[in-house]
């Protein structure tokens, strides 16, 4: 039994904020103002500055790619190209591994405003094959040892430049299946724990992963599923199979589908395959891609949703918003569902008509608040493509809150960094004005609604009796900063089941037969 004593952030339904809070054999025994007798004699922690609340939870990330580029290579903060072949030639000369793995890099952060080409990876790395991906995590940029590796297996498809290097939609999918087929099963074993380590650290205790990106027989799923039971630390994982096969996740005992790459409607603002109602506004104009027609969109949510699948899908551009709304409607038109949670990841420009379409049916949106003022992707940048009047629509935070839409954050890791304090500063501070949400809404967002996303909220994500005590501790109290101080504050620990959280240590023989024995909720 412990006491906390200070500023509990509870995030109850009433944005409490307690004085005490008494953690016991991992559950919360009290929440409150003053502490009753029979718990004076426990050990006490004065938070003195600091503030207790509960642990983050990231709705949306691709974890076994966030792990395989963790241990990679790093190149989003470089400012020129220069400075990234730099970096690709020291870690070339003391990475052991076969393939180099890069990502980060984008034309919009560097001095030269262009992506780096394969000649210029040659010249970094002209031995060894590398995969540079695109901050966006829907392009990648191939040197010449990697292309001809490659070559026969991308070349017919969409999204294949062979002369500059860069893989985009068909082409980067099959060069990703590629890399990943080439990773060992306990390597990737090894990077999902040290994975769960490095967001442990930024103070997340649930990851909401979406997989299924190239192993064979969607091995990544079912390794994400064995490692995710058999985690230590109480680390929490939920697995969303990425297929419209509503068997990948029925065969595995999953109660939910969706993510990106197959589950992907349309592509990304910066690969210029966005799917947009009216043309882009730069030069190169067009519509963006819809990978799917809106009946096969349609048919698999009506599959999935009268299996009592949850649905989560892509949509970026607001074509494809409309298409995922539209076909959730269509579903539980078809097979109406009391406690559904569908949604739509990102919902980066939604249009009124489908917003209205999520708020009448219960549909939330998993959001990147990362996207906002993004070095890798600026908002001049995304003014140039979609001009001044769609750029303002982006993320509108404030909007889908008081239409009663939940929100969620998520890292889309790899994509950004996984950082809860960046989510609620980028939220509370938006480019464009009155779409900023209080730091009590994005505390929230960041924490129960997280939870509530996949049926969590009634052990998890907010400090009440009765609940796990998965709790963070903050370097202070972001209800009494100025919003545009909220990027000061600091993770200072994060305490699951009541107990610091510890690194992962067992071995990957160990994971994978626990794991597949477990029973724990995945």
């Amino acid at each position: 039994m412990k006491v906390y004593e200070g500023t509990i952030l509870t995030v109850d339904a009433r944005d409490s904020v307690a004085r005490y809070l008494v953690e016991d054999a991992g559950i919360i025994a009290y929440v409150g103002d003053t502490l009753p007798a029979q718990f004076e004699g426990a050990p006490i922690e004065r938070l003195q500055s600091r503030a207790l609340c509960p642990a983050f939870v990231d709705t949306h990330e691709h974890l076994a790619s966030f792990a395989t580029f963790n241990a990679g290579l790093n190149v989003m903060h470089a400012r020129s190209n220069e400075h990234i072949k730099e970096m690709v030639a020291d870690f070339a000369r003391t990475c052991p591994a076969k393939t180099l793995v890069a990502f980060g890099a984008s034309p919009y952060s560097v001095e030269e405003g262009r992506l780096l080409s394969r000649a210029e990876l040659d010249e970094a790395c002209p031995n060894k094959p590398v995969f540079m991906v695109k901050y966006d995590g829907h392009a990648c940029v191939v040197n010449s040892a990697l292309l001809e590796k490659i070559d026969g297996k991308v070349r017919n498809l969409r999204g294949y430049h062979p002369d500059t290097g860069e893989m985009n939609q068909e082409a980067f999918f099959a060069v990703s299946d590629y890399i990943t087929g080439t990773l060992s099963i306990p390597e990737l074993v090894r990077n999902i724990q040290g994975a769960m380590d490095f967001l442990a650290s930024r103070g997340i205790g649930m990851v909401h992963t979406v997989s299924g990106v190239g192993f064979a027989g969607n091995l990544d799923i079912s390794l994400e599923k064995w490692v995710g039971r058999s985690a230590q630390s109480g680390f929490q994982v939920r697995v969303f199979p990425q297929s419209m096969d509503v068997s990948v996740a029925t065969k595995r005992g999953l109660p939910r589908i969706g993510g990106c790459f197959a589950c992907a409607l349309d592509g990304c603002f910066g690969s210029h395959d966005a799917a947009m109602i009216e043309p882009y506004s730069d030069a190169q104009g067009g519509h963006g891609v819809l990978y799917y027609s809106d009946e096969f969109v349609t048919d698999f949510c009506k599959k999935a949703n009268r299996l009592g699948l949850q649905i989560e899908m892509h949509a970026i551009g607001d074509a494809a918003f409309n298409q995922a709304a539209h076909a959730l409607k269509a579903a539980l038109d078809d097979y109406p569902r009391e406690d559904h949670r569908h949604g739509i990841i990102h919902a980066c420009l939604p249009t009124q008509e489908a917003l209205e379409i999520c708020a009448e049916y219960g549909i939330h949106a998993p959001m990147q608040t990362s996207f906002i003022d993004w070095p890798q992707e600026p908002d001049s940048y995304l003014a140039s493509l979609l001009g001044e009047g769609r750029a303002a629509r982006l993320n509108p935070l404030r909007k889908m809150w008081d239409m009663g839409i939940v929100l969620s954050a998520g890292s889309d890791a790899p994509c950004t960094d996984p950082n809860p304090l960046l989510w609620m500063q980028r939220a509370c501070n938006h480019s464009v004005p009155g779409q900023s949400l209080t730091p009590q809404e994005a505390l929230r967002m960041c924490t129960y609604n997280g939870a509530w996303t996949t049926f969590d909220e009634n052990e998890r994500g907010s400090l009440e009796v009765g609940k796990v005590a998965d709790m963070c501790v903050l370097s202070g109290n972001p209800y009494d900063l100025d919003p545009a101080s909220l990027g000061s504050l600091k993770i200072e620990g994060l305490l699951l089941g009541g107990v610091p959280y510890a690194e992962q240590r067992q071995g990957f023989a160990s994971a994978v037969v626990k794991g597949m024995l477990g029973k724990a909720k995945i």
